[in-house]
């Protein structure tokens, strides 16, 4: 009933049931939240009065108090419960029901004036900072109740809060509610009706505090969810040296392994454990043991000042062992459990499936199928396939990310950890050991220095800028849209947290958050585990739709199949012209004046390409290889520097003017609309015939080695069958041409990309000459939406921030729109040719929802960048489960 309950009001209630031992209390539904959000206040505290007037009716029976009494008064709890863990983005409050006269009853009925004192100085602040709002709303702001505390400590002479003695409580006390007053202008409320329904609507309103907002973004909760309201009976952990209060795992976190663990705090409350107010102390007495080694603590000071509680209170201890191992047994998953122990006797606050690295989800997954704990399915089920992004990038050491200085924050385009020396031209990338490429915004051109580069960070462009996209092929870390920062190339620096940063200064990138970092951070190579080939096992098994990769080169080809591709979905023939000798021919091509310039400048391209392909083909043997035909505008392949076209001009004996007057002649006003794709095949065909040759010769030479190529050639940017069978009528007379001259003949395919919307309204025509779809899905989104990808970030995040988009198109599949056409195309291809192959190669191919938008649109395989197969895998095995 997580839905209506929310996740820590349905695991109480079940917690109770199973007989664990749980305060009594009651939960206000997440419905009575939409109510507030939409219709305020008065309307859903009108609709639930008398409701919560009887549930409070009921916990004052079970605990035998009574609420507002001054003898003897039932204090509560009042916590947020949303169906998705936010951990602590929402509010609590703690000792509801505590005024002047409660709090002396509570001190006569416990036999302890200081722990009544010390429960009321906490709700007056919890209540000040919560409910009156006088938390702080930024670093700047002075926070008055802890400005208050740390000038009486200092009148005292003392350090911990555990120090004060009564008369220091109440003289908080007395101080907290002169700054309650000072600040709002009311006193501070006395009546504990008041101060409930205070209480439950700063939870509700919390729910849309900047914190809760921003955490939904990131895990992709909806706003209607809503949060529930948990109220409780107290229970104190605060009464003395017999009680305590702590949070612990079944599991460990990070690693996965089977060992309990965490952490408590004696005479302590709420959020103590996690508030660093005090050093926690850790539960098990292995665990002590190991944090003393870790901090450098002798063995004498480690049991004298932090006993674990194994040591410490061994009755209670004994009993939170067999309840968290029952807590785990029945819900079949790692547990994040928080606990109180009161005068001795223990009680649990909360449990729920715990938070975890992609290294402990996969481990605990596959140990628990080993032990027969789950089956396969649920193991499957149980990893989050973008958690398994950082098992597979190298990642900076914990430690030394805590005395770094975070300078910028962009987009996390493509995970992983680099540290390197700023460089500002992808010519100059290897200037340095370890260098980042620090760019505006990166080109095609700028392809070799982003090879050489540890890191790639722009101060422009999205998810799927060329930065992002290349980046995530090649599995480098990237930062992009970091445009905070100001780079200034003449002078060769950038600006950043206002100091400038000069080339050749270490910076360092985290491609998993955004965050840049000044100077040098250690990093560590990611290590694949069994358990990991094991969940590729199981997927492998469940799935019923393919991965691809997206690769240009043979290293990529090869990481990719290591991660278990089967074929390469794209092959970008354009990322092959840029080195060296290449794009010297590549641009007499171009800028040659009749079609026999171009074939002399092409022939000297064609060995190039020929093998290029045969590495690629040679490393996915056995496998289809897509190739996609040259698809950029020719400008994005000519020189624009002076210094650059002079060089040219001199190797082809033309003038400089020449070369300025063609480079000008291919500028485009819409380069995205304008002349590439088929479009440049059909202007000269020349291209495609030097491209087919090159492509059929290579995987003839591998057949004549026993090597199995299976060459797919893909036509991009068509939207109209005309334009396709122009294409394809040259690539199938070329292929004739070289089967003639080879005296042998091999197997391939001639298909297509769907990127634009034509494309995919006609797809029954193109369907009868093409062998296969490929939906460009970057592209296809573009022309759809009518969004510049390269442009949307002006705008996009306000289109998020305001709801008008719930996600990102570049970054999740549109499935109404973008997703209509695909499943149009899907229908129409397939009624005039029942078995033609279908994939997606977009970056969409490597996002689990997309991928699982694909398997239920019938495609037969997603292709993705190398490092994102593993994720496409374990979430194309997901959809098929799911749909099942």
């Amino acid at each position: 009933m997580k839905n209506l309950l929310g996740g820590k009001g349905a695991n109480l209630a079940e917690m109770n049931l199973i007989g664990v031992p749980v305060p009594p209390g009651f939960t206000i539904t997440t419905e009575v939240c939409t109510v507030f959000v939409e219709k305020g206040r008065d309307a859903a505290f009108e609709m639930i009065k008398k409701e919560v007037q009887d549930a409070v009716a009921d916990v004052e029976k079970l605990t035998n108090t009574k609420f507002g009494s001054k003898e003897n008064p039932c204090l509560m709890s009042v916590r947020s419960g949303a169906r998705a863990s936010m951990p602590g983005m929402m509010d609590t409050i703690l000792n509801l029901g505590l005024n002047d006269l409660a709090v002396e009853g509570i001190a006569k009925k416990s036999g302890n004036e200081r722990f009544a004192w010390d429960s009321y100085r906490r709700f007056v602040q919890m209540y000040g900072d919560v409910v009156l709002g006088l938390k702080p709303h930024s670093k700047e702001d002075i926070d008055p109740f802890e400005e208050i505390i740390e000038g009486l400590k200092e009148e005292r002479g003392i350090k911990q809060d555990t120090e004060f003695n009564v008369a220091d409580l109440k003289s908080l006390v007395t101080r907290f509610k002169q700054a309650v007053l000072a600040k709002t202008g009311n006193e501070f409320p006395s009546d504990p009706w008041e101060q409930l329904w205070g209480s439950v609507g700063a939870v509700f309103e919390s729910w849309m505090n900047d914190r809760a907002i921003y955490y939904r973004k990131l895990h992709g909760i909806p706003v209607e969810w809503g949060t529930a309201v948990n109220v409780q009976a107290m229970v104190f952990g605060n009464m003395g040296n017999n009680s305590a209060t702590g949070v612990a795992f079944t599991r460990d976190a990070s690693t996965g392994e089977d060992i309990f663990n965490g952490e408590y705090l004696i005479n302590a409350q709420g959020e103590d454990v996690v508030a660093g107010i005090r050093t926690p102390q850790e539960i098990t007495l292995e665990g002590s043991h190991r944090w003393a080694a870790l901090q450098n603590v002798s063995e004498e000071e480690r049991a004298s000042k932090y006993p674990s509680l194994e040591e410490s209170m061994p009755v209670a201890y004994a009993e939170l062992m067999v309840i968290q191992q029952k807590l785990e047994d029945h819900y079949r998953d790692m547990q994040d459990i928080e606990f109180t122990i009161q005068d001795g006797k223990l009680w649990l606050l909360q449990t729920r499936n715990g938070k975890r690295t992609g290294a402990a989800m996969v481990k605990m997954a596959v140990d628990m199928l080993a032990s027969g704990f789950i089956d396969e399915k649920t193991a499957l089920m149980r990893v989050e396939p973008n958690k398994l992004d950082e098992l597979l990038h190298p990642v900076f050491e914990t430690e030394a990310l805590l005395s770094t200085k975070v300078i910028a924050k962009g987009l996390p385009a493509s995970p992983g950890a680099a540290t390197g020396q700023i460089v500002f031209f992808a010519d100059e990338a290897g200037k340095f050991e370890n260098s980042i490429l620090v760019r505006i915004e990166t080109s095609p051109e700028d392809l070799e220095g982003m090879v050489i580069a540890r890191g790639i960070l722009t101060a422009r462009g999205g998810m799927t800028s060329h930065a992002a996209v290349v980046a995530r092929g090649m599995g480098k870390c990237c930062v992009s849209g970091a445009g905070s920062m100001q780079i200034d190339y003449k002078t060769r620096t950038c600006k950043a947290s206002g100091t400038i940063y000069k080339e050749g200064d270490w910076i360092s990138l985290n491609g998993s958050t955004g965050e840049v970092y000044e100077g040098k951070v250690k990093t560590q190579e990611a290590a694949l585990s069994s358990d990991f080939a094991k969940l590729m096992e199981l997927s492998d098994k469940y799935t019923r739709m393919k991965v691809r990769t997206n690769a240009d080169t043979p290293k990529d080809a090869a990481i990719a199949r290591q991660f278990g591709a089967k074929g390469i979905g794209l092959c970008r023939t354009e990322h092959m012209f840029f080195e060296g000798e290449r794009i010297k021919a590549m641009r007499e091509m171009i800028l040659s004046s009749d079609e026999k310039g171009r074939k002399l400048a092409l022939a000297k391209l064609l060995p190039y390409q020929r093998s290029d392909f045969e590495g690629i083909f040679e490393a996915m043997a056995g496998y289809g290889v897509t190739v996609r035909l040259l698809d950029p505008p020719l400008h994005e392949f000519v020189p624009h520097q002076q210094a650059t076209q002079k060089e040219l001009a001199d190797e082809m004996g033309i003038s400089i003017d020449q070369i300025r007057i063609k480079v000008a002649e291919l500028e485009e006003f819409n380069p995205m609309l304008g002349h590439r794709g088929c479009r440049l095949g059909i202007t000269y065909p020349e291209i495609t015939e030097m491209q087919a040759r090159a492509i059929i010769e290579a995987a003839m030479n591998l057949k004549a080695k026993g090597v199995d190529a299976r060459p797919e050639i893909m036509v991009p940017l068509i939207g109209t069958v005309a334009e396709f069978k122009n294409q394809a009528d040259i690539i199938n007379s070329t292929a004739e041409k070289v089967f003639a001259e080879r005296g042998d003949r091999i197997e391939y395919l001639v298909g297509t990309m769907i990127e634009v919307p034509r494309a995919a309204l006609t797809a029954e025509g193109i369907a009868k000459e093409a062998q296969f779809f490929s939906f460009g899905t970057n592209d296809l989104t573009q022309m759809t939406m009518g969004f510049s990808r390269d442009d949307a970030g002006k705008f996009l995040p306000a289109y998020l921030d305001k709801g008008i988009l719930k996600q990102d198109p570049f970054q999740v599949l549109d499935r109404h729109g973008v997703g209509q056409l695909i499943e149009m195309a899907v229908a129409k291809g397939r009624s005039t040719r029942p078995d033609i192959k279908l994939g997606i190669c977009g970056e969409h191919g490597g996002e689990p929802s997309s991928v699982e938008f694909c398997d239920g649109a019938g495609l037969d395989y997603v292709s993705c960048s190398p490092f994102r197969v593993p994720i496409a895998r374990l979430a194309a095995a997901q959809a098929n489960l799911n749909k099942k």
